[in-house]
Parts: structure tokens; C-alpha cells; sequence
């Protein structure tokens, strides 16, 4: 029997509300505890088959008690959208252009979500609304914000007493934002700011501002939860910043993996904020790319070298062991035989759930890659089944991207 035809056994059908809800609950209730994170990768952006599959899991979750959701985009600009979710008044194009990074706000199947969201939160109470979170750092891809925002969004907070003294050169030390945009140092090491005197000070500034916010928790916290924890937030993304754009000014060999880890422990540690706050209320789902969410480590290839990091999902499952669960997606329908996703493909009518120990245990040794479909897809490669509880194929898409930026 060949290894395409002892799949369908395996695979679970994706093709309407209850057996997608079927598969879900088998792939949950089946742990041996209750998961507080159900993570869904998709290959590439843009593609609008895997959104809208993520809009119908949402919708199965919410039903099964998740309360939040969390995607690739700014942890900060996503309040809007929340803001927006929740009842606050707002157009939404400009919600859409303003509340996610990355311009994904027009990627197909976000207008689609936040107007879903909007409407099954308004007759009910705080505490059973979906939470829309971003949990990506503030940065694009070739450039990474100064930490102004975030050094004085935690200044500004902290009564005057508490301000530490290291802040009184604050503005000084921060100087020409536009020294920190920079796009030419994404390419050359020496065009950062990053391992300037002044950045070398602010990371001090930046420390001690956390130190103090932490010091001084029992005080402020219990006044304003919120306030507090946006304070923090903020900390936090300012030391982060401040070791990415140092890191930016490093020439070393690994520059580029650096900068991916970097990022990663930025998204890691927000995910793990946002399952503490949300942990009363229900479990989460977050959506992003596989290479974000996977529990092993992520490889990119950049020019002529491979980068190798442990993403965010690794960091999150070392906390959160058996509660997150990793649920890749591919789509390659015309894949060469002999590949990982030929085989998918032919035990697939439109969609279909396989569970990752299932597949590791009927797939040759040897099975092969397909190509990507398009650019910047990265076809789900088999020796990453050991980082995931699942895969899901979808066979009915043409692959066509939408231009979002």
C-alpha cells in the first residue's frame, strides 16, 4: 500500500462546521491537560484559504469557552482593534488600517474577523467577550521603532517619587527617532545606533524603569490593573528593543538568527502575558506563521546561509508544556510525488486535520519537501513533525495570493 493511500484512515475531513468541530474536540479532549493555547500556523501571508480557516476554528472555539484571540501584529496597535471588538465607536477601515502592523489589516478574512468579533460581543458582558491581542514586537521588516514610546509610556506612569534618576537625560539620550528607523541598518551593521553610548545608557534607563515597576507593584498594581499592566508591557518591549537594535549593530556571522531570536522572545513573552491575563476567563487561540509558532527550532533561509533560531512557540511550550498545542497548515495540491505534501494532498478532498503522530509513524524516513507555491511560502517540512500536535492540508486552493502591503 503506498503512503498516500494509508493516509485517509489517518486524516480527519475539515469539510463543514460539525466535522471541523469534530476534529477539534478529538484533537483537544484527547490531552492530558486542558490546553490554555491552541496555536494555528499558516505557510505564508496573504493566502486567504488559511484566515478564513482560522475564522471558523475561532468560531468552534468561542463555543467551547476561548475568550481571546491573538495574531501577528503589533502587541500595542492591536488595542484599537480590541477597543473596536468591544463596542467603541470607530470606522472600520480605520480600524483595520491602524490596528494592525504589517498592513495586515487588508490580508482577506481580517475584515471578516473584526466584524465578526464586533458583533458577538455586543449583548454580552465584559467578562464573556472575545479579546481581539497582537503579540508581535513593533518592528517591520526592515526597520525597528526607537523605544521612546515605550521608555516614556512607563515613565509617564510611575509617580514622580518613583522615577529613578537614570531618566533624567531620558529625552537627550534617546535623540533623532530617525536614528533609530534607519532602514540602511537592517543591511549594515554600522548604520545602527544600536551599540551607540546613548543606547548602551537607555538599556540602564530601561532596566531600571522595570525594576521599579516591579519593586513597586503591590502600590500600583491593585489602583489600576490595567495602567500597570500596559506599563509593564511597555518596559518590557523597550528592553526588547533596545537588545534588537543592538543586535542590529552587531557584525557577527549569526546577525541575522539574533535578530529572529530576538524577535521571538519578544512575541514569546507577550503570548505568556496574555495567557496570564486571560487565564480566568478561557483558553486562547493565536495564529501566525508556522515558523512562529512551532515548537522546534525555526530555519530561514537568507541569501546563500540557513538561520536557525527557537521561535516563539518553543519559548511559550517550555512554560506551558502540554497546554500549547501547535497546529501546523500547508496547501501544495500539485506537488511532485514523493513529497510530504503529495501526500497530503492525495488523502484530501478540501480540507483535512492529521495528527502529527499518526503522520510521523506512516511516512517513510525519506519523504521529501514539495516547492512553494508561491513566493515567501515555506512548504511544512516533515522532520518538523515532532514540534507539532497536527497538521492540517488544504487541497482547494488555488495558492493566489492578495497584495496587503
Amino acid at each position: 500500500m503506498s503512503t498516500a493511500a494509508a493516509l485517509p484512515g489517518i486524516g480527519r475531513p475539515l469539510d463543514d462546521p460539525a466535522s471541523l468541530g469534530r476534529a477539534l474536540d478529538e484533537l483537544l479532549t484527547t490531552r492530558t491537560e486542558p490546553s490554555v493555547l491552541l496555536a494555528l500556523g499558516e505557510p505564508t501571508h496573504g493566502i486567504e484559504a488559511f484566515p478564513l480557516l482560522r475564522n471558523e476554528i475561532l468560531a468552534h472555539l468561542v463555543e467551547r469557552g476561548y475568550r481571546s484571540i491573538a495574531l501577528e501584529t503589533d502587541f500595542f496597535a492591536a488595542s484599537v482593534v480590541d477597543d473596536y471588538v468591544a463596542g467603541a465607536p470607530a470606522e472600520v477601515d480605520t480600524v483595520l488600517a491602524t490596528g494592525f502592523s504589517h498592513g495586515f489589516g487588508a490580508v482577506p478574512g481580517n475584515r471578516e474577523l473584526v466584524e465578526w468579533l464586533r458583533e458577538y460581543n455586543a449583548d454580552r458582558e465584559p467578562q464573556d467577550r472575545v479579546r481581539f491581542y497582537g503579540f508581535d514586537a513593533p518592528t517591520e521588516n526592515y526597520s525597528a521603532p526607537s523605544p521612546r514610546r515605550a521608555l516614556f509610556s512607563v515613565n509617564d506612569y510611575l509617580p514622580a517619587t518613583l522615577r529613578p534618576e537614570s531618566v533624567r537625560d531620558l529625552d537627550a539620550l534617546l535623540g533623532d527617532d530617525r536614528e533609530w528607523t534607519n532602514q540602511a541598518a537592517a543591511f549594515d551593521p554600522a548604520a545602527s545606533v544600536g551599540d551607540s553610548e546613548r543606547a548602551r545608557a537607555l538599556r540602564i534607563v530601561a532596566d531600571d524603569l522595570t525594576s521599579v515597576l516591579r519593586r513597586a507593584a503591590p502600590g500600583l498594581r491593585p489602583a489600576d490593573p490595567e495602567g500597570y499592566d500596559h506599563a509593564v508591557a511597555s518596559a518590557r518591549t523597550a528592553r526588547s528593543l533596545l537588545r534588537y537594535h543592538a543586535a542590529m549593530a552587531s557584525a557577527g556571522p549569526d546577525r541575522i538568527a539574533t535578530l529572529l531570536s530576538v524577535r521571538a522572545e519578544m512575541m514569546a513573552d507577550n503570548l505568556l502575558a496574555i495567557v496570564t491575563r486571560e487565564h480566568q476567563r478561557g483558553p486562547g487561540l493565536v495564529f501566525a506563521h508556522n515558523v512562529h509558532l512551532q515548537r522546534g527550532r525555526s530555519r530561514l533561509t537568507v541569501g546563500e546561509d540557513e538561520a536557525s533560531w527557537g521561535s516563539a512557540g518553543a519559548l511559550v511550550a517550555l512554560t506551558l508544556g502540554e497546554r500549547y498545542v501547535f497546529v501546523a497548515s500547508d496547501a501544495s495540491p500539485d506537488s511532485e510525488p514523493g513529497t510530504f505534501q503529495h501526500a497530503l494532498a492525495a488523502a484530501t478532498t478540501r480540507r483535512t486535520l492529521f495528527p502529527a503522530p499518526a503522520l510521523r509513524a506512516a511516512l517513510p524516513p525519506s519523504i521529501g519537501t514539495g516547492e512553494p507555491i508561491v513566493r515567501g511560502h515555506l512548504p511544512f517540512d516533515p522532520a518538523d513533525l515532532d514540534g507539532a500536535d497536527a497538521v492540517i492540508f488544504i487541497a482547494d486552493t488555488d495558492g493566489e495570493r492578495h497584495q496587503y502591503w
